[in-house]
């Protein structure tokens, strides 16, 4: 009868350990890439309609519609409502006429976003007027004979909801994938040691 090989734990263990790693790196690159691909899906998709409002208040506001006409009477909670929401602003930057209301009052926006717009045509961004309130906006310009800027913006709380959300699911099935491949690695380095065990008897 020939040797057989020690297939203890002491010695199965750091063979799965080296087995697993490569696997294990395969499960992190999966997980990451999954969460980043759908993460940036709905962050994206959370600027859709904006962009569409942007434009078409742009495009009404060129041809001469009167700025409140354009905004509405209605105004938006930005700290409560999901509804979206129009700002516009003359060519230096001051507020026209607005249906975003924050406290009482139309929010300054980030400093810096019309000297992207009027480099680019148009800005997407964050919005964080304040702590707990975060906007989708989108701010574009018009011409004519009064040009200025539009800003379309809405609640990113249930867009944030979908993410939150979206991290439990990845997180979960990363460490279910972690911890089963370890496993795999050493059911199958474990028969593999009994099956060769069993050849050389």
């Amino acid at each position: 009868m020939s040797d057989i090989p020690a297939t203890g734990s002491t010695h199965l263990l750091p063979r799965a350990f080296l087995y697993w790693l490569p696997l294990a790196f395969c499960v992190t690159v999966l997980a990451g890439l999954v969460y980043v691909a759908v993460q940036q899906s709905l962050r994206q998709g959370a600027n859709d309609p904006q962009i569409e409002m942007a434009e078409d208040a742009a495009a009404q506001l060129q041809a001469g519609a009167q700025a409140q006409a354009v905004v509405g009477n209605n105004k938006v909670d930005m700290s409560q409502s999901l509804a979206p929401f129009l700002t516009i602003y003359d060519a230096s930057g001051k507020v026209v006429a607005s249906s975003a209301q924050l406290n009482g009052a139309t929010p300054p926006i980030p400093p810096g976003v019309f000297d992207s717009v009027r480099s680019s045509g148009e800005d997407r961004l964050t919005w964080q007027p304040q702590e707990g309130v975060r906007e989708a906006a989108v701010v574009t310009q018009f011409g004519g004979s009064s040009p200025g800027f539009v800003l379309a913006g809405r609640s990113l709380r249930e867009v944030e909801d979908r993410e939150s959300r979206l991290t439990q699911m990845v997180g979960a099935a990363w460490i279910a994938g972690i911890v089963g491949s370890f496993v795999l690695c050493l059911v199958a380095l474990w028969l593999g040691g009994r099956l060769a065990g069993r050849r050389l008897v």
